[in-house]
């Protein structure tokens, strides 16, 4: 749909993408999952660690920004290098 909605846009000066982020340690994650399920997914990725509100906030933060202006109709995988 980012792909879509990109060129829907054209002309108009409106990036549109999409971050798609790996597992992360918030509470709706965390719920009903036992100590060794967790264990698992923070070994899944090469970081071998559950992302942080703060990672994902930090790829959004840069999407956001003028260094960001040519990105469009792109969905970035903020996911630790899980693949």
């Amino acid at each position: 749909m980012t792909h879509v909605f990109a060129k829907e846009l054209r002309g108009r000066n409106i990036t549109v993408n999409a971050v798609a982020p790996g597992p992360v340690a918030t509470a709706l994650f965390l719920e009903g999952k036992t100590q060794e399920q967790i264990a698992h997914f923070s070994k899944l990725p090469p970081l071998e660690r559950l992302g942080e509100v703060e990672d994902i906030a930090s790829v959004v933060a840069m999407l956001v920004g003028a260094d960001a202006a040519w990105v469009n109709g792109q969905v970035l995988r903020a996911n630790g290098g899980l693949v």
